[in-house]
């Protein structure tokens, strides 16, 4: 059977409202458009429905994604584009998932198409070649008359809060007359959600403008453009960089342009026509067309076309030339239609070649914009050496560990093979990072998102690392719960639930391998809250260390947790408001833990889940505050080693300390140190209101402390920082004294 074919181009109308002068349609050397009716019949639609869904459900695919297109769809008008939308969804919804799209020159955008798009979930490309002066070279009326002003004010009706999720990105071409940094600032300026950068298609019979003398001008446009957008910190995907970078890292290119990722496309013309890749009509006439058509041809018959097939064929379907270059896995031979040369057909590299390799030579190897470098706020350190820190202090070590976190998110979604989940779920984040931002960020501030994707990069014996990679898409969902909207994609499902992290669970058995999630097709289970923390039993990614994390506490479980939580940080906040202070800035959530069965007491953090904790319940609020405090202690020690060298790994001494049997590290001195510092202090100020035990309790806890810090000086594996941090907790010892 031939491979399945997961993209459609569906041409519903066959005209423009614009003649646009480097139109491949209208402009290069096929020119079928002539005889192609002016829009799709209704039977056409229907019929080329019925193919697309009998060819999802023969191969089971997850899903298909279909493009209108055309010409210009949107002159099909409200009705008419309602009637193909419907056709579509109600052949294909019921065998898979539907992602429905549509590109237009968007001079027809108006509030009625953008309220058909959002009641049918259709989202939006638009074509704008950069400011209005670039724009212009190309982008005219047939009578000369400038298009920019009307595709801005579509652009602005999609960058609306109730369209802006239908706001599928910008396709500009490549114009060498027009100012790179200006295109793209023009570009940026309209909030796209992504941008495509296209090479104006071209072949070696009618190849692309080329000033004298410059070898690589295209190279030269495209450096510059990359070069401004690595400095300002790449504030939005630009398809053609990710692609070479992502090709370059041995991954899916996600594009036919770039890489030897195998490509399954197909186009519907308005007649019905199977034509293969629309952007083959600027090879030669009838380069696109495959003599098939949806009455008498199924998808399969499709696929198995030799043009269809030589561009599913990878290394071996180029040519010589290509298959000896250094980077042909990285640019692929670069797009199948630019190849072409009379007489020799697609068997040559790409009349981009050269430019190719430099703009790979450029980008492939640009180092990725590093984590803004965070300080922390004058006096914080001391503060934190000291023991408690302060509120600036530790909300400083959180933005750290946030901008590490959005780091590592970004390097899990550009990973592994291609993931349905995982793509979907980036997608809708990078819209909703430029839309609601700050829901975003509510969402990786999440102390176990940063876990999860450590998990994913450095997947442990046993993992499942499609399934771990696909909570991406939970992740997602719990960005758009924050920003009051209903997540529409779909979570997998593991042990029986989808996880939307930070929000809550939704148990919907084991029926399929993901689902959306929906509260009316399930048990939905919140994450509940206490003195102002997360009580987290759901998250599937929150076990501590060699703690089993519990399971969903039962009513009475939830009741005493409750209790025993409010009263713990109550008295944190009276007997240490110093040390309350910081907690209050940067503990989000507590995760229960099994009790021991011999009944001592558990509790630990994860050195990625900044912000969170994990106890066993003890017998009482005043043994809950204590390890509130003490496991705080470690997740802050945790974040300052992020930021500064406080020891020498080379120096790899062990040291006794009083707290444990083992000798530890100087790592685990330090952890030790700081945890039974902040005790000491609690014990010491209870032993001044008179609670009973609690002065022998605050003499042992100085002594230990005191002890360990001397062993841990007396060592040369402190660097300079080290001394400054063991002197500041050294002070505080003294100080009680």
């Amino acid at each position: 059977m031939p491979a399945a074919i997961t993209q459609f181009v569906v041409k519903v109308h066959s005209r423009c409202n614009l003649s646009c002068d480097h139109c491949y349609v209208y402009e290069h050397a096929d020119q079928s458009w002539r005889r192609q009716p002016p829009a799709m019949a209704p039977a056409t639609v229907r019929q080329a429905a019925r193919r697309i869904a009998e060819h999802a459900a023969a191969h089971r695919v997850d899903g298909v994604l279909v493009v209108l297109h055309g010409g210009e769809p949107t002159l099909l008008g409200p009705a008419g584009l309602r009637a193909v939308l419907a056709e579509l969804r109600a052949a294909i919804e019921p065998v898979t998932r539907l992602d429905l799209r549509i590109h237009t020159n968007g001079v027809l955008l108006d509030e009625r198409l953008c309220e058909l798009f959002a009641e049918y979930g259709v989202r939006v490309g638009v074509s704008l070649d950069g400011d209005r002066q670039a724009n212009d070279l190309h982008r005219r009326y047939a009578d000369g008359r400038s298009s920019h002003r009307q595709v801005l004010r579509g652009l602005a009706l999609l960058r609306r809060p109730e369209y802006r999720h239908l706001y599928a990105g910008i396709l500009c071409t490549v114009d060498l007359a027009a100012d790179p940094i200006r295109v793209y600032e023009a570009l940026l300026a309209e909030r796209p959600p992504r941008i495509d950068l296209l090479l104006p298609h071209a072949t070696w019979d009618a190849p692309p403008p080329r000033p004298a003398g410059v070898p690589t001008p295209y190279a030269d446009w495209l450096g510059r453009v990359h070069a401004r957008w690595t400095a300002d910190g790449r504030p939005v995907p630009v398809r053609l960089f990710d692609s070479i970078s992502a090709a370059a890292r041995g991954g899916p290119s996600g594009s036919e342009a770039i890489g030897l990722d195998p490509v399954g496309l197909a186009t519907v013309e308005t007649d019905g026509s199977w034509e293969q890749a629309d952007s083959l009509k600027t090879a030669f006439d009838g380069a696109a067309a495959t003599g098939m058509d949806v009455f008498s041809h199924s998808v399969d018959d499709l696929a198995a076309h030799p043009g269809a097939a030589a561009r599913r064929g990878g290394l071996a379907a180029l040519c010589a030339t290509c298959r000896a270059c250094p980077v042909v896995r990285i640019c692929g031979g670069g797009l199948y239609a630019h190849r072409h040369r009379a007489g020799h057909g697609f068997d040559n590299p790409s009349v981009y070649c050269a430019d190719l390799k430099a703009l790979i030579a450029r980008t492939a190897g640009a180092p990725r914009p590093q984590a803004p470098r965070h300080a922390l706020p004058e006096g914080a350190f001391d503060a934190l050496a000291a023991g408690p820190g302060d509120a600036a202090a530790v909300t400083a070590l959180a933005e750290m560990r946030l901008s590490l976190t959005r780091a590592l998110v970004a390097a899990v979604a550009g990973a592994g093979e291609p993931n349905r989940l995982a793509a979907d779920g980036w997608a809708l984040l990078a819209d909703l990072d430029t839309a609601r931002p700050e829901a975003v960020r509510a969402a990786f501030m999440h102390p176990y998102t940063q876990a999860w994707a450590v998990r994913c990069l450095r997947p442990p014996a046993g993992a499942d690392p499609e399934l771990d990679r696909a909570h991406l898409a939970g992740v997602a969902a719990a960005a758009a719960m924050h920003a009051g909207e209903r997540p529409d994609l779909l979570l997998p499902v593991r042990d029986g639930a989808l996880h939307v992290p930070g929000h809550g669970a939704l148990r919907v058995g084991a029926a399929g391998h993901a689902a959306p999630p929906r509260p009316e097709d399930g048990e939905w289970l919140p994450v509940r809250r206490a003195g102002g923390l997360a009580v987290d039993d759901l998250d599937p990614f929150r076990d501590c260390q060699d703690w089993p994390a519990a399971g969903r506490l039962s009513p009475a479980g939830w009741d005493a947790w409750s209790a025993a939580l409010e009263a713990a940080l109550g008295e944190l906040r009276r007997e240490l408001p110093g040390y309350a202070a910081g907690l209050d800035a940067g503990l989000r959530a507590v995760v229960p833990l099994r009790p021991d069965p011999a009944g001592h007491g558990r509790s630990g953090t994860a050195r990625h889940a900044f912000g969170a904790v994990a106890v066993a319940l003890p017998p009482s609020a005043a043994d809950l505050s204590v390890l509130l405090v003490h496991e705080f202690q470690h997740v802050k020690l945790s974040a300052l080693l992020d930021m500064y060298g406080l020891f020498d790994p080379a120096e790899r001494v062990l040291l006794r300390v009083p707290w444990r049997p083992d000798p530890r590290p100087v790592e685990g001195v330090l952890h030790g140190v700081y945890a039974h510092l902040a005790i000491a202090e609690l014990w010491r100020v209870r032993a001044r209101a008179g609670r009973p035990g609690a002065e022998a309790r605050f003499e042992r806890h100085r002594s230990e402390v005191r002890d360990a810090i001397e062993a841990v000086r007396a060592t040369r594996a402190l660097t300079a920082h080290g001394e400054r941090f063991v002197a500041g907790m050294h002070a505080t010892v003294t100080g009680w004294s």
